[in-house]
């Protein structure tokens, strides 16, 4: 039996990304719910009727947020899990209080606006403190540490020699900097969390509870489970297709892993590769639209540019990282010689998407919504009142005793649908209330409403992380904007740069992956894409490809050893060492790794125009993306070291050069690496042709 505390303890217990949770029963529980429920009614009525100014919409939502940090988090592991401890719901209550001082007191402040009072300085202080608490209990000790150092940086940076240091700041210029403005720890990375960020946890939430992933499941495993190496395909495809409502990797790992990981070993594949397979396809619901991460949304705010056109140059590569997924387990399944499932174990993906196709059209609404310029806000309005309009509906549809309440019936559901004819929000209200009331009559209510609340409690709870670290992360924001030393490494990217634009890219990686070591993808974005993005931006990248490629390799860092989030997750499934998941998560996806580099030299494949001003040009894209697509299936092949058949160690370097030449939008390095490529695809082809079919 496993000791405490050793890794093999650590795969046996349950994984999760945001720390020790508490395990509550009896009136704790109901009252973390009661709290839950709270914060999800709040961000709703913010969404729907925008009631607040935007400092107190901040302060409100980081309130809530600390509040169920301390209720959901004990101090340390070692507390009683079972209860919540007095001190947790005094802090608790402490920090919604105090959030509520920027409502209070709201135009004191703007009168007295650069020249705070003791109690200003008090109220924030604390303030900070608590927060920096709530991380360190949500996150680890890493980001609140990263956040500790640059705040000390802004009191005392003032001492360090030479380019190091800064002039002078007081006490009082810290703390508004970091609590009575929006540059601290309300600022935008706060404001997308309070706002878009939420509405689309919610959203994956209330899909979740509606049966998606199951029906997810279904089709992925009857469209590829008995092609050869069917089961790891299938948690491709399903974690593709989850990516679509969740933008969180390791809940993607920790929900469409219970069903993939099991089923891949059950049909051969090692554990370590069953765990590497679905957090490699996982992480990449980050940048699977249309439900992004939340970094996309911050990102749009940041760079001033519609929710659309982060999806825009987002969609290629993530196609591509799941192609590149996709092609590595199909490669790998050869290479071990690993069947797909029987055909009976199948089922019928057609016949699950009949039955189910309902739970599509919140997803495609909220695509056509987005394309069609409504709001991220209004469309994810929108798409979560089609889903709680489908769980009600659902109930009620074909059970109703009279007439009269079918006519009542269709009268909700075309009040809901009158919203995306820009009619407000008043018809959604109206809608959703008159189906509520329906289940009452119709069904009894209880459990439509019972899988509602708990849609809103599980969405509140999944959204404390990604708000914490939103908001802790403006500590380091404010520092920054008040010293200006984001300048100091850009310059130094700069000066590389004028070297090599490729060295500067890999220092951009390394410090990308190097900060995920441990810190999650948000606040990984944010400080790189403060420091890196604008030295890129001068050295020729256009701006969104710049900040693209920060976030793609900040995903990726959580693949990386030794702090890999996502094979954690896995390891807890798999019941296999989370550093060899790790090492193999980054095996399988190390093809991906070229895509940004391509997309730097080619902005065409993030659909980007060649020039300002101009359009797409259509023939550019489809000629990068089918250079990409060579250099991923050579570069798997060199990875895997099979294609139709084994290929040897030379074949494999040759492969791996040739993809190489294909990275860089050099006329010469192309037509050498298109050269390269077809002549190894035609020695491969004639050295395997007495292999035909049966080796592919």
């Amino acid at each position: 039996m496993a000791t405490p505390g050793s890794p093999a303890a650590a795969i046996e217990e349950p994984f999760d990304e945001t720390g020790v949770k508490r395990e509550l029963a009896g009136r704790a529980a109901k009252a973390l719910a009661a709290v839950a429920l709270a914060f999800s009614s709040y961000q709703l009525v913010i969404a729907a009727f925008a009631p607040l100014s935007s400092l107190p919409t901040r302060s409100i939502h980081v309130g809530f947020l600390m509040a169920l940090a301390f209720l959901i988090h004990p101090v340390s592991g070692r507390a009683d899990r079972r209860s919540i401890a007095w001190y947790d719901a005094a802090l608790a209550a402490a920090a919604f209080a105090l959030a509520l001082y920027h409502l209070v007191f709201e135009a004191a402040l703007i009168a007295r606006s650069g020249d705070p009072s003791p109690l200003d300085l008090a109220v924030g202080t604390a303030t900070v403190v608590l927060l920096f608490e709530a991380a360190r209990r949500v996150l680890g000790t890493a980001l609140p540490l990263i956040c500790g150092a640059f705040l000390l940086y802004g009191l005392f940076g003032e001492y360090l020699p030479g380019f190091l240091g800064h002039r002078p700041y007081g006490y009082d210029q810290i703390v508004g900097q970091l609590y009575l403005g929006t540059e601290g720890i309300y600022g935008i990375p706060t404001l997308v969390s309070a706002t878009y960020i939420f509405l689309f946890i919610l959203f994956g939430s209330f899909l979740e509870h509606a049966g998606m992933i199951k029906l997810f499941n279904s089709v992925a495993l009857g469209f590829v489970g008995q092609a050869r190496g069917g089961p790891a395909k299938v948690a491709v495809i399903s974690s593709g297709m989850m990516g679509t409502i969740s933008g969180s990797g390791v809940a993607n790992v920790l929900t469409v892993g219970q069903f993939t990981i099991p089923l891949m070993k059950r049909f051969g594949y090692a554990p370590v590769f069953a765990g590497a397979v679905e957090a490699t396809s996982s992480m990449g619901g980050q940048i699977m639209p249309p439900v992004m991460g939340a970094v996309a949304f911050i990102m749009a705010e940041t760079l001033n540019v519609p929710y659309v056109t982060v999806v825009q140059a987002a969609v290629v590569p993530a196609i591509l990282y799941y192609l590149t997924a996709f092609w590595m387990v199909h490669l790998e399944a050869g290479r071990a010689g690993l069947l797909g499932l029987p055909k009976e174990e199948c089922p019928n993906p057609w016949l699950a998407i009949r039955r189910q196709w309902y739970l599509m059209l919140p997803l495609a609404v909220l695509v056509v919504m987005l394309f069609d310029g409504f709001t991220p806000m209004f469309a994810g309005i929108v798409g979560l009142s089609l889903t709680a309009m489908l769980i009600l509906g659902v109930a009620v549809a074909g059970r109703t005793p009279s007439r009269f309440m079918r006519v009542l019936f269709w009268v909700a559901v075309g009040l809901v649908a009158a919203s995306f004819f820009r009619w407000g929000i008043w018809p959604i209200v109206v809608g959703i209330a008159v189906l509520v009331a329906l289940n009452f009559v119709v069904v009894g209510g209880r459990d439509t409403l019972r899988t509602i609340r708990a849609g809103l409690v599980d969405g509140a709870r999944q959204a404390v992380a990604v708000g914490v670290a939103c908001a802790i992360v403006g500590v380091i924001i404010a520092v920054l904007t008040l010293t200006g030393a984001a300048s100091t490494f850009a310059e130094f990217v700069l000066q590389v740069g004028a070297t090599s634009l490729v060295l500067s890219l890999l220092l951009t990686m390394a410090v990308c992956l190097v900060l995920g070591m441990g810190i999650p993808t948000i606040p990984n974005y944010i400080i790189t894409s403060s420091i890196a993005a604008p030295a890129l931006l001068k050295l020729g990248v256009p701006l969104i490809v710049s900040h693209m490629f920060v976030f793609y390799f900040g995903i990726m860092a959580d693949l990386t050893p030794p702090v890999a989030l996502a094979a954690f997750a896995a390891a807890s499934i798999a019941k296999a060492s989370p550093m060899k998941i790790g090492w193999k998560a980054t095996h399988i996806a190390i093809a991906g790794f070229v895509i940004p580099y391509m997309a730097v030299y080619d902005p065409a494949l993030m659909l980007q125009p060649s020039a300002p001003g101009s359009g797409v040009d259509v023939l550019a894209v489809l000629y990068v993306i089918g250079k990409t697509v060579l250099a991923i299936g050579l570069w798997g092949g060199a990875a895997i070291g099979h294609l139709r058949a084994p290929i040897n160690w030379a074949e494999r370097a040759f492969a791996f050069a040739a993809a190489a030449l294909l990275v860089a939008a050099v006329p010469w390095t192309d037509q050498a690496g298109f050269a390269a490529s077809g002549l190894f695809i035609a020695w491969h082809l004639w050295r395997t042709r007495a292999a035909p079919a049966a080796a592919a």
